[in-house]
């Protein structure tokens, strides 16, 4: 075979290894169901500074006195940060402290969810999320 023949075999599959990442990155609609919304007030337990979404870990009693820890996906530290939600050592969201949370339901029945609003203990209010389909 040709050497022309072999650069094609190599560009093409170089553009199908780019490829795979992106279509790799979820939907939150594939994840999370939008037709259930939900609402926690809850103490934060762990707080997972990470990319591409950081968790939040919120613990929740129940109507029956029962405590379940709900975890919360959002956008990415550094939309965390821009938002104004430094680490717990730079002012921001701290282990120990009551949040309330609304957001949406996981569609696979866990006790998850992806927040679209966050509560501060001081009671500021603010958007996570603005309906972006890809979770930013």
């Amino acid at each position: 075979m040709s050497s022309k023949y072999w650069g094609l075999v190599v560009f093409f599959g170089v553009l199908l290894l780019a490829a795979i990442p992106a279509v790799a990155h979820h939907s939150v609609a594939a994840e999370y169901d939008f037709d259930k919304p939900i609402e926690f007030t809850g103490t934060l337990k762990q707080m997972e500074w990470i990319n591409p979404h950081a968790m939040l870990h919120l613990e929740v009693t129940n109507h029956d006195g029962s405590k379940t820890v709900w975890i919360f996906q959002t956008t990415g530290a550094g939309a965390l940060r821009q938002k104004g939600l430094a680490r717990a050592s730079q002012g921001g969201l701290a282990v120990g402290e009551t949040y309330t949370i609304s957001g949406f339901a996981a569609k696979n029945g866990k006790s998850q969810g992806f927040i679209k609003t966050l509560k501060m203990p001081d009671g500021r209010l603010i958007t996570m999320w603005f309906g972006d389909p890809n979770g930013n």
